[in-house]
C-alpha cells in the first residue's frame, strides 16, 4: 500500500527525480496542476501552472507558482499532465498539451491505474508515436519522445474537439465532458429542483452551482426570487453557467463567483439552494466537504432564510444541521437521496435585506 499523500503526482515527478528524463531549464508547463511535496523542490520551480478549480488553483498561487493567462500563446519545452479520468476530456486535454509543445519538446502524463492509467498511455503512444512509462504508488506516469513529424496531427486536431461545450437534456443546458454530471441532469439535483417551495423570495445563492441546472430550477419555480448568485470552485463549470443563465439577465441580478465555499461567504442571503459535492480527487467519501458548505451557507443566511439541500442519505449532515439551524425537517427520501430544508434562527421583522449587487 502506497503512503504517498498524492500518489498520482509523486508518480509524475519520478522520471525526473530518478534521471530517467531530465528538467528542462526553461519554463515547463503544468496542466492541471496541484501542490503538492515533489513542486518544493527547487529544481522544479520554473513551472507555470494552470489549474481551473480554485481550492488547488489558491493553494499554487500561495506558494509562489504562476497561473497561466487565458491569452498566452507561448509553447514549452515541457508540458506535464495529470490526466482526467474522463476520457473525453483526458484525450482533450493530451492534445492540447501536444500543441502547447515546442518541437523537440515532451509531453509527461500521469493517472492512477484504477482511473485509465493503460488507456492514457495508449492514448498519448496514438498521438506521438513510442511512449516511455513508469508505474509506482498504483499509477502510473508515461512520456513522448521529442516530438517531431511523428504526431499524428489529424488525430490531435480530432481529439481537441472532444471536450467542447455541447447541447444536453433536450438542448435546454450546455455541458461539456468532466463536470460533474455533465451528460445529464443529476437525480439528486432533480429531486431538489422539484422539492423547492414556489414561495421562495429575495435574494439567492446557489453553492456549488455547476453548470447552472439549480439556479434555472429556482428561477423557474419562484417568481419571488430577484437575485441568485452562484457559487462554483470550477472555472470550467461556472463558464457555461452564465451560458445557461444568460435569459435571465433581464428578470434578475445575476453574479458569478469562482470561488470556494469552504472558505466561507462575504454576502448573506434569504435563500440558499445547493447539492454539495462530497468527493476530491479518488471516490472517498467527504463529508466533511458538505459539511462546511453547511457552515457556510449557515453563516450567510439572514435570520429566517432558508437553506435548501439535497444528499445521499447516508451522508451525516444532521449533526452540523441541527446545531447550525433553528428548524430543519427532512422535506424527501427518494433513490437514496434526502431533500433537507433548514431556517437559520432568528426573525427577518427587523433585518434589512443586503442590497443585491450584480457581479461578473
Amino acid at each position: 500500500m502506497s503512503t504517498s499523500t498524492d500518489p498520482v503526482l509523486d508518480t509524475l515527478f519520478l522520471p525526473f527525480q530518478t534521471k530517467l528524463l531530465p528538467w528542462p531549464r526553461s519554463n515547463v508547463l503544468f496542466l492541471r496542476a496541484r501542490l503538492g511535496a515533489p513542486m518544493r523542490d527547487p529544481d522544479f520551480s520554473n513551472l507555470l501552472c494552470e489549474q481551473s478549480f480554485k481550492p488547488d488553483a489558491d493553494a499554487l498561487t500561495s506558494a509562489g507558482f504562476s497561473l497561466l493567462n487565458t491569452d498566452d500563446t507561448g509553447k514549452y519545452a515541457m508540458v506535464l499532465v495529470l490526466l482526467p479520468r474522463q476520457r473525453d476530456e483526458a484525450r482533450a486535454l493530451l492534445a492540447r498539451a501536444i500543441t502547447l509543445t515546442q518541437p523537440g519538446g515532451q509531453v509527461v502524463g500521469c493517472l492512477s491505474n484504477s482511473e485509465g492509467a493503460r488507456s492514457g498511455e495508449a492514448d498519448l503512444a496514438s498521438l506521438t508515436g513510442t511512449v516511455s512509462s513508469l508505474s509506482k504508488h498504483k499509477c502510473r506516469v508515461f512520456w513522448s519522445t521529442p516530438l517531431g513529424s511523428q504526431v499524428n496531427q489529424k488525430l490531435v486536431n480530432e481529439w481537441l474537439q472532444l471536450d467542447t461545450p455541447r447541447p444536453i437534456s433536450d438542448a435546454r443546458f450546455i455541458s461539456r465532458p468532466g463536470l460533474f454530471a455533465w451528460n445529464r441532469i443529476d437525480p439528486a439535483s432533480a429531486l431538489l429542483a422539484h422539492a423547492l417551495p414556489t414561495d421562495l423570495s429575495g435574494h439567492a445563492a446557489d453553492l456549488g452551482a455547476g453548470f447552472g441546472y439549480l439556479s434555472v430550477a429556482l428561477f423557474n419555480r419562484c417568481p419571488g426570487i430577484s437575485a441568485i448568485d452562484l457559487y462554483e470552485a470550477e472555472a470550467r463549470a461556472l463558464a457555461l453557467a452564465r451560458q445557461n443563465l444568460h435569459d435571465y439577465q433581464s428578470r434578475a441580478q445575476l453574479g458569478f463567483y469562482w470561488h470556494d465555499v469552504t472558505q466561507g461567504l462575504s454576502q448573506r442571503y434569504q435563500v440558499i439552494i445547493s447539492n454539495p459535492p462530497f468527493h476530491t480527487q479518488g471516490r472517498a467519501d467527504r463529508p466533511d466537504i458538505g459539511k462546511r458548505f453547511i457552515a457556510a451557507a449557515a453563516a450567510a443566511l439572514l435570520p429566517g432564510g432558508q437553506l435548501w439541500l439535497v444528499a445521499n442519505r447516508h451522508l451525516p449532515y444532521e449533526e452540523i444541521l441541527t446545531s447550525s439551524f433553528g428548524q430543519i425537517r427532512i422535506v424527501a427520501q427518494q433513490d437514496g437521496f434526502k431533500i433537507i430544508a433548514a431556517t437559520k434562527s432568528g426573525s427577518t421583522e427587523t433585518d434589512k435585506p443586503v442590497r443585491s449587487r450584480r457581479r461578473r
